[in-house]
């Protein structure tokens, strides 16, 4: 029987690429390269930058934490949904929150918002708001490395609910996850029109007034059957269907 060939290791660098250059790996990247993965110089990679595409790559010497790779030939691939999805979502507890940024990144989704709702779990305020959103958007980087993604979905500064609200619209369709919404997710992926922003709350969702709020600011209610989902479930069966719909499953 043949043996299965084995997937070539991806790696994000945030840096200019090209093709007969030399690259260094973040140290991030580097260590994990040379003490989980265990590569060796001469082994190939792939290199991408979230600028279009990637770069097939060799790594050409390695000396502790300083990985450097041969950049070799650029491939114009690209594995993005026809659907360009911000999920609005409610900021819940770091092992749930990372747990959906990941996910929804596998799933395709073009951008995180998160929002601070009244039953969101933990602080996330000055300081500590910019240190959650480079640790989402880190989550973000290693979940492209691993599906296969060469565009990196923007995860953008966190905002209270009632702040967001309050920031015009773009056009597209806004829709609000709602357990006691009389429209169906299904009916609703019917009637999309462009891009889409979907707002999924928290541990225990958004209270009624910010769901009064949310649809105030154009988000329609809709239900995904009459289940009632948890946070880290809602927003990813949510991207799921739209994605069957009208994306690239």
């Amino acid at each position: 029987m043949k043996e299965k060939a084995a997937r070539t290791t991806r790696f994000f660098a945030d840096a200019e690429l090209l093709a007969g250059a030399t690259a260094l790996l973040p140290e991030d990247a580097a260590h994990h390269a040379v003490h989980v993965l265990r590569l060796r110089e001469g082994e190939e990679v792939v290199l991408f930058n979230g600028r279009g595409g990637e770069y097939a790559g060799r790594i050409a010497a390695i000396e502790r934490l300083r990985v450097s790779v041969q950049v070799l030939a650029h491939r114009a691939l690209e594995r993005e949904s026809p659907l360009a999805v911000t999920l609005v979502q409610g900021v819940s507890a770091r092992e749930k929150m990372d747990f959906t940024v990941q996910k929804a990144t596998e799933l395709g989704v073009a951008a995180v918002q998160p929002v601070i709702a009244a039953r969101s779990v933990g602080r996330v305020a000055g300081e500590r708001a910019g240190q959650k959103r480079a640790h989402w958007q880190r989550v973000a980087i290693a979940a492209c490395e691993q599906c296969g993604r060469n565009r990196v979905p923007q995860v953008l500064e966190p905002l209270p609910l009632a702040e967001f609200c309050r920031v015009p619209a773009a056009a597209g369709t806004r829709l609000l996850l709602a357990p006691q919404a009389q429209l169906g997710m299904r009916e609703a992926a019917a009637r999309l029109d462009g891009s889409v922003a979907l707002a999924a709350g928290p541990e225990a969702g958004f209270t009624a007034g910010e769901e009064a709020m949310l649809v105030e600011a154009g988000f329609v209610p809709v239900r995904l059957g009459p289940r009632v989902l948890r946070t880290e479930t809602a927003a990813l069966a949510a991207l799921a269907a739209l994605n069957a719909v009208a994306g690239d499953f």
